[in-house]
């Protein structure tokens, strides 16, 4: 997600009562109304989200497309892929996506495919584009369904970056994500892990802090394919305030190394085998020139003239999703990372 949930975001139920025209501050309220409000968010929700693309990645992955890179209120937040892994076993979900909503018409599309039941999810970090679908899933299939996740994004969704997200898309989405539950992932996973499914094997990835500190990447075994999450995006500007660009080549030259020529499955974006390739070349170009920069004793206003005329970033420019919004801090936040590299 690249515009990550701010911490001064209102909470849902705040803005519910400003929508009820009950927004006149906690304290004002008298229990009625406090019970009201509660009711009256419980009750109310936003409209369904109209079927998405479903494209056939592997015989065993399939992915529910999202065009578009950011939440808006036209497209109700449906902004982050939602992947299936179709076993003997069941289905296993890659990221939910960013609502009740979103969860339920990844259901919809997913029965075109397979009557099998969803028997795990995977949330491969603490964006809530990525893992507030989680409750469709509950809701079809059962409290007890396995949600697994880093131990650090879980205790994350559990916190602020559960009620913080989930308050923020529905501003976002101008509401349409009202009604959506945060479902905590009730299962940890870490580097190295091996998830059995019938015929199908998932090996979990985790190399450190990359897009964010809790990254978990999924290999389908058996298709050579990966689930990479947010450490990779195609067409999209991925957002680096909890992550790391060090950090980011080192997990994609992990990863290709771990699993060479495999199709990778950004969470934003077209799957595609040479994914890795651009985007190593595009970090390395964002942070690469900021290290020069810092050597050299420039200042931030130099490293950006350096970044922006990089053969490796330039093609860039104008093509990929949210570039220019966000291209200026994403350049701030490699100086400062380079900063801390260089002393």
């Amino acid at each position: 997600m690249a515009t990550p949930a701010p911490r001064s975001t209102p909470t849902r139920r705040q803005c519910l009562r400003a929508g009820l025209g009950l927004g006149l501050g906690a304290a004002l309220l008298s229990p009625p109304a406090q019970r009201l409000a509660a009711a009256a968010e419980d009750f109310i929700r936003g409209p369904a989200v109209p079927d998405h693309p479903l494209l056939r990645l592997s015989p065993r992955v399939a992915m529910v497309f999202a065009a578009d890179g950011f939440p808006t209120p036209e497209n109700r937040g449906m902004m982050a892929n939602v992947v299936f892994v179709i076993t003997s076993a069941g289905v296993v979900v890659l990221d939910s996506g960013a609502s009740v909503q979103i969860g339920e018409m990844a259901i919809r599309r997913l029965r075109t495919l397979t009557d099998r039941p969803v028997v795990a999810i995977v949330n491969s970090h603490a964006h809530g584009d990525h893992f507030l679908g989680n409750d469709a899933f509950v809701q079809a299939f059962g409290d007890g369904l396995p949600i697994h996740a880093h131990p650090e994004a879980r205790r994350q969704i559990a916190g602020i970056a559960g009620s913080g997200w989930r308050a923020a898309m529905e501003r976002w989405t101008n509401g349409a994500s009202m009604g959506t539950r945060v479902v905590v992932p009730n299962r940890d996973a870490a580097q190295g892990d091996l998830l059995r499914f019938g015929d199908t094997t998932l090996r979990v990835h985790h190399h450190g802090r990359a897009h964010t500190e809790a990254d978990l990447c999924v290999e389908v075994v058996e298709d050579r394919v990966l689930y990479a999450g947010d450490v990779v995006m195609n067409g999209r500007i991925a957002n680096m305030d909890d992550g790391s660009y060090v950090g980011t080549l080192k997990t994609i030259d992990a990863l290709v190394r771990d699993l060479p020529d495999a199709l990778w499955v950004p969470g934003h974006g077209r799957a595609s085998r040479t994914l890795p390739a651009e985007q190593r070349a595009f970090f390395a170009g964002l942070y690469e020139p900021c290290l020069a920069a810092v050597k050299t004793g420039e200042d931030e206003a130099a490293a950006r003239r350096r970044v922006l005329a990089d053969p490796r970033v330039a093609p860039h420019a104008g093509r990929i999703q949210g570039w220019d919004g966000n291209i200026g801090k994403y350049i701030s936040i490699a100086y400062l990372e380079a900063e801390k590299e260089a002393f």
